[in-house]
């Protein structure tokens, strides 16, 4: 039975990804041709935000001073204690 429950809800996730794939692909086929330019500067925006300052702005602080995991999660901890001390 709780197999039969699990293909049950495997199922009905599939038909809802299904269901938005051709809900918006429907949407984007019967769109005017002013909404396809306003999406495709949306879809430019969103990649140069996430792809390209993330390159130059956001660069891996952690990875380049520490080595493990735990130092890591050390010096995050330091620095969030310290700020609410600073803060009070």
């Amino acid at each position: 039975m709780v197999k039969f429950s699990l293909f049950c809800i495997m199922k009905s996730i599939s038909n809802f990804f299904v269901f938005f794939i051709r809900f918006y692909g429907d949407g984007l086929r019967n769109m005017s041709s002013w909404g396809r330019k306003v999406w495709m500067i949306i879809i430019i925006k969103l990649f140069i935000i996430f792809a390209i300052l993330r390159i130059f702005f956001f660069q891996d602080f952690l990875g380049k001073k520490y080595n493990n995991d735990l130092q890591k999660s050390e010096y995050v901890r330091n620095q969030l204690l310290n700020s609410s001390k600073n803060n009070d």
